[in-house]
């Protein structure tokens, strides 16, 4: 009897796309170190093997509930930085990537979760879907630019400033989603996708992602991230947040 562990990614290479399925249902698919590295390393196959579209979607109830805090307790404020460095590396490496990207939404999402949605270009949700962008209750400026960029200065932050949970329907009156579709259609519009996208040559695509992003702020999100993360007595506030989190409920 095998005694592997199930891969906490599961990766679908097709012609035309590649699906990238974070599978940790039990964790709510929340990013632990190793599913980030293994989106990581995703990534970079991807870019290597010039994919023109990924897909990104989670197991079970939902896409992602964010930042893995199990064991937070035992790392030190350094480890949990350099952590939340390679969270943001990713959100980069999705957003501003050689290739097209699909997000696809369903159940309670959080934190790094949503902004794992938020830098991708093509964001669809299930109906019912909710979201929330907790982070600066624990002094974490991460993601907050490339929100800006989609729901305008004023939608980000109002829904930063309060950490308000928002569904489906606001997320698409803000922009924040291009439209809500039910788990059985998401076969139809990834084949949709993948086909708009192949309908420009390769330079064209490139132009287009290149000319619609503004990848100039870069280095200054990374800098924001690493400011308020390696501010004294990260784990502190991260303690103090999930105790007032669970006095809430």
């Amino acid at each position: 009897m095998s005694n592997s562990s199930p891969s906490v990614l599961l990766i679908d290479r097709q012609p035309t796309h590649w699906t990238l399925t974070l599978n940790r249902p039990e964790k709510r698919n929340a990013l632990s170190a190793d599913l980030i590295e293994a989106l990581l390393a995703t990534v970079t196959d991807a870019k290597r093997e010039q994919v023109p579209l990924l897909v990104l979607q989670g197991a079970g109830a939902n896409f992602s509930a964010g930042f893995d805090f199990t064991g937070f307790e035992e790392q030190s404020d350094g480890d949990l930085l350099l952590r939340f460095v390679r969270i943001e590396t990713l959100l980069q490496e999705i957003a501003y990537g050689p290739f097209a990207t699909l997000a696809l939404a369903h159940g309670n999402n959080f934190g790094a979760g949503v902004d794992l949605f938020a830098a991708s270009r093509h964001r669809y949700a299930a109906p019912q879907s909710q979201f929330r962008m907790p982070g600066l209750k624990f002094g974490l400026a991460l993601g907050t630019r490339r929100l800006a960029g989609l729901v305008g200065d004023s939608n980000a932050y109002s829904l930063l400033e309060t950490t308000a949970t928002f569904n489906d329907e606001h997320a698409q009156r803000i922009g924040f989603v291009q439209g809500i579709k039910a788990q059985e259609e998401w076969h139809a519009l990834v084949e949709q996708v993948a086909t708009s996208t192949l309908s420009l040559p390769t330079a064209s695509r490139q132009y287009l992602r290149d000319l619609t992003r503004d990848a100039s702020h870069r280095d200054g999100d990374m800098a924001a991230l690493v400011a308020s993360a390696s501010a004294p007595g990260l784990k502190e506030r991260i303690r103090v947040y999930r105790a007032a989190g669970a006095t809430a409920k």
